[in-house]
């Protein structure tokens, strides 16, 4: 019987991870899921590291047992983080580099590896500078040290499980306030463009950019539909799928984000990967609502 491969998932226990986990399932891989908590439960199959990624010890021994690896860990936040920038330097940079020290070629061992970015990598808020900083890392390490890590930029991903706070992510945020008839408050004038990905199809191209001989590590995988969605459109998307009677209001832009923003991805980079069929948005958030009606406590928690 043929051995299953392993997979390191990093941040495992994140929205992004738990999807990834349930893909790597599904394709007959062995998720290995490296997890500073002890209280998560991972689904049957999975195998668990505890560890930080901060750690350069843990991280190394964990990525010596797999096949391959995958870096989610990260400290999320745009106006959460911009006061207090450190833990952010310290996991999305320090960590990234215990990740890529990691993955070098030895003799006897060499991981494919992906190391996930951002669409909004370009403003000036301290998530959005350190998971650029981290993938520039990542180019430089793949062409002086012979890594194979591959950089996907995830774009605004939304789905099942996905948590409406404390880090406030615009669907769960949405759709909270929505099931419960409240205004729903979108920063600036709601035009800016931002690129919705339902989070399985991000996941299925997490695991091609890490399974795959597509020797792609010189530039970036943009997983994103590049199709162009306003938030304002995006809110009234929600409230039709919720049925719900509330109203949209606007609010000054918050720290760390530019009015008229457009996040946007290239689908193209995505094709040594293959051809990917996107979900579409409307049918998408209809699934992500009937899992929040179903699943989640959102009545009054806004």
């Amino acid at each position: 019987m043929k051995k299953k491969k392993k997979i390191l998932i990093t941040g495992a226990s994140g929205f992004i991870g738990s999807h990834v986990i349930e893909e790597a399932l599904k394709r007959g891989l062995i998720p290995v899921c490296f997890d500073r908590h002890v209280h998560h439960v991972y689904p049957k199959g999975c195998e668990v590291i505890l560890g930080d990624i901060r750690d350069v010890e843990a991280v190394s021994v964990a990525v010596q047992k797999v096949d391959y690896a995958i870096n989610l860990a990260g400290i999320l936040g745009t106006q959460e983080t911009i006061d207090n920038p450190i833990p952010s330097v310290m996991t999305n940079i320090i960590g990234a580099l215990n990740f890529l020290n990691a993955c070098r070629p030895t003799k006897f061992h060499q991981v494919r590896g992906v190391q996930i970015g951002v669409g909004n990598y370009w403003m000036n808020n301290s998530y959005s500078i350190t998971k650029f900083t981290a993938e520039k890392f990542c180019l430089m390490y793949n062409k002086e040290h012979g890594t194979k890590v591959a950089i996907v930029r995830g774009l605004n991903a939304y789905g099942e499980r996905q948590k409406h706070k404390p880090v406030r992510k615009i669907i769960p945020n949405f759709i909270v306030r929505a099931l419960n008839n409240v205004d729903i408050e979108i920063y600036g004038d709601g035009e800016q463009i931002m690129d919705m990905i339902y989070v399985k199809d991000l996941a299925r191209i997490l695991i091609d950019a890490c399974v795959k001989k597509h020797e792609v590590y010189d530039r970036v995988f943009e997983a994103g539909t590049g199709r162009k969605t306003t938030v304002n459109w995006i809110a009234k998307q929600v409230i039709k799928a919720c049925k719900s009677k509330s109203k949209i209001v606007h609010l000054p832009m918050r720290p760390g984000e530019p009015e008229k923003a457009v996040v946007l991805a290239n689908p193209k980079t995505l094709k040594p990967l293959g051809n990917y069929r996107f979900t579409p948005f409307e049918k998408g958030i209809q699934i992500t609502v009937n899992w929040y009606k179903k699943n989640y406590e959102w009545k009054n928690d806004i």
